[in-house]
């Protein structure tokens, strides 16, 4: 059977197919008040239905951007450190992340779910990376991540943990997990970097 233009229904799923743009609109207002932002969240439901990557410009400006969505890793290169993102993204998705992040140039590797059998909390990612820079299993590195698990994934590892709270841990589970240091932002971490091992 032929398909013409006239038969082909192109449905948008988040809020057509599923009720769910008021949920998305006041999970980015709390998200943006975790950070210090207060926006009105009829402002924010206005915009959904565009790319995610785009609302905190959008509504915040290059200046939120810049302190929430820190894409510089200059100041982590300057200091001798080879950056590599750890990551069980789907190898597509990752592209998606590094294009946006406008990061292919700033950092020497990346991992992807194919790269690993296991993710956090197991520290297969940090053995993958380290492999793909070339250095040897007992090289020094610090993890930077949002989440408990990260932490685990670094203790395991036998390394020190910095996290970015935006994953939503309380600062006490974080702390008793064992990260070393804490900060709102990547923007933040990236202004105290000579406070923490990557100093």
């Amino acid at each position: 059977m032929s398909v013409t233009a006239s038969a082909i229904a192109a449905l948008d799923i988040g809020g057509t197919r599923i009720d769910s743009d008021y949920h998305r609109a006041l999970a980015w207002y709390r998200a943006l008040r975790s950070l210090g932002g207060m926006y009105p969240v009829w402002r924010l439901h206005r915009l959904i239905g565009m790319g995610g990557y785009q609302v905190v410009t959008t509504v915040g400006g290059e200046e939120l951007e810049r302190r929430v969505c820190s894409r510089d890793l200059a100041a982590v290169n300057e200091r001798g450190h080879r950056p590599v993102l750890a990551s069980s993204a789907q190898q597509r998705h990752e592209e998606v992340f590094l294009d946006t992040l406008g990061a292919r140039d700033s950092v020497d590797d990346w991992t992807t779910s194919a790269d690993v059998e296991s993710s956090e909390p197991a520290p297969d990612l940090r053995q993958v990376a380290l492999k793909q820079l070339g250095a040897p299993p007992d090289a020094s590195s610090v993890m930077v991540g949002d989440s408990v698990w990260d932490v685990e994934a670094a203790k395991r590892a036998g390394r020190p943990a910095i996290v970015v709270r935006s994953g939503g841990f309380g600062d006490d589970e974080l702390r008793k997990a064992g990260a070393i240091a804490l900060y709102d932002t990547p923007g933040d971490l990236a202004k105290a970097l000579d406070a923490t091992p990557l100093a």
